[in-house]
Order: C-alpha cells, then structure tokens, then sequence
C-alpha cells in the first residue's frame, strides 16, 4: 500500500514530506496559517521536540499563542494531528504530537487522484475500442456489435487491452468477425488469461503446438509454398 510506503520512506528520510504536504494541503481543507503552522511542528520534530508549545511555536508566526490553540484542536479534531503518549529512560510518563495521521490523509489523497486517473484512462481506452474495431472492419459498427463489445467490458470484465489483443488474433487469423473474437475472449477467461504478456503465451503456444500446416499445391513450375499456421478458435477444446 502507498501508505505504509510513505510512511517507511518518511522514517527513513527518503521523501520530502513538505514538498508533498504543499501539493494538496489545500485540497484537504487545511488554512495557509494551519499548513505553516503544520510546518513549524514539522521543523520541531527534526530538531528532537514533538511536543512544542503554544508559545514556542507563535514566536515564529503572527499568531497569538492562543490562537495557535486553537488551531491545534481543530487539526486535533479533524484527523490532521494525534497525541499520542511515551515513556522515558526514567520512566516518565510524556505527550506528544504525531504528524502520522497527516500523512495518512496525504496518501489516502494521492491514492484517489490515482484511481481517477486510472478510471480516466479507462474510459478513453473504452471509447478507443469501438473506433478501433471500425477501423479494423472498414465499417461503422451495428448496434448489436456495439452492444456485445460493450458486454465483453462490463459483464465479462475483460479489459480494452485484452480486448484489442483478441482482435489482433482474429486479424492474423483471418476471421474478423465478433464470433472468433468472442470466442478467443471465452477461452482466454476460461484459462484465466488476464494480462496482454499472458495471452500472446498463450495463443503462442497453441501456435507451437496445436496447430495444423495447410500445404498449398503449387503451379507445375514452382516450388512448394507452406502456408501459415493458425489456431483455431472457434474449435471446441478441453
């Protein structure tokens, strides 16, 4: 998971949480004056003091000391800081404040802007297929066929990728029609076929091994000429 990534690479001085922190504090509802103040307690902590007071950190704002206050509870209340409590060598009970659940919303943060990046990227390659297929066919699509793309993706849950990798398979094969294709994805799903590297070993190995060469009769004057193999796909197999 991102999160315990950035908060590995945090312990180990590995990320630059402020350059972070600067890039979506905004979008998690947090103040100008509540982010610097965030940094301040981040500067603290570099300097071995996570519990520094009201007072401590106002000198280097235009804040009062109760305004910073009151600042820290709302962060307190909203999930940005915790207090936590330690003991010391001596046995001491101590507070302090962490700034883990901070991080914890930066990366819950950056993980959504993935997957609406992700979900983008899928719609764009969902509306790439059907103009693809209509290249391939030379043709618009009918409703029927746009229908049965369109149920490859949301009922059968194959993935665009996998969905042009089938039809390139039907284009070598020279059976471009939604039947073949269908057919391959079948097979593909019933082989737990997922990804493009897995399918092209697979149909690679149904090339190598289940196959049959066709021998083309050649002219009285010419030699032998072997055609390409092929797979199949619409032949039923175990």
């Amino acid at each position: 998971m991102m999160t315990n990534r950035l908060r590995f690479w945090t312990e180990q001085r590995q990320v630059n949480v402020p350059q972070l922190f600067f890039q979506c504090y905004k979008e998690l509802n947090i103040t100008d004056e509540e982010a610097m103040m965030l940094l301040h307690m981040m500067n603290y902590h570099e300097q071995g003091n996570d519990f520094p007071t009201p007072a401590q950190i106002a000198t280097y704002m235009h804040l009062t000391a109760h305004e910073i206050t009151m600042k820290l509870q709302r962060l307190l209340q909203h999930g940005f800081l915790e207090l936590r409590q330690g003991v010391d060598e001596q046995g001491m009970i101590y507070e302090k404040y962490t700034l883990y659940p901070l991080w914890e919303k930066i990366c819950l943060h950056y993980e959504r802007k993935e997957v609406e990046q992700q979900e983008q990227v899928e719609k764009s390659e969902e509306s790439d297929i059907f103009q693809l297929f209509e290249q391939e066919f030379g043709r618009l699509l009918s409703p029927i066929e746009i229908e049965t793309i369109g149920m490859w993706i949301d009922q059968d849950a194959h993935t665009p990728a996998l969905i042009k990798e089938a039809l390139k398979e039907a284009v070598i094969a020279g059976k471009l029609n939604l039947r073949y294709i269908d057919r391959i994805l079948f097979d593909w799903k019933k082989k737990n076929v997922k990804t493009i590297q897995q399918a092209k070993s697979h149909s690679a190995q149904f090339r190598a091994g289940g196959q049959s060469r066709i021998t083309v009769q050649p002219a009285p004057d010419a030699s032998p000429v072997e055609a390409v193999p092929f797979y199949n796909w619409l032949e039923e197999r175990d």
